[in-house]
């Protein structure tokens, strides 16, 4: 995963995005912090439809007693 700093993806948007296109995601950062990822549109919908844990735990097919006992 290629780091670029937010003046640098301003100067080279187009390969920027043709890298995420391709299936490599860049993390921006500004002034040194990692704020935002670019990543192709494809893989934002892929991500953006995955279940959360409270849908993971909504969808069990058994009951709640099915569920083993947690270790203490």
């Amino acid at each position: 995963m290629k780091e670029l700093q937010l003046k640098d993806v301003k100067a080279t948007l187009s390969a920027a995005v043709d890298r995420a296109v391709a299936g490599e995601p860049t993390v921006i950062t500004r002034h040194g912090r990692k704020e935002a990822v670019l990543v192709s549109f494809s893989e934002w919908e892929r991500l953006a439809k995955a279940p959360g844990f409270a849908e993971l735990l909504l969808a069990f097919p058994g009951e709640p007693g099915d569920m083993p006992e947690r270790p203490q």
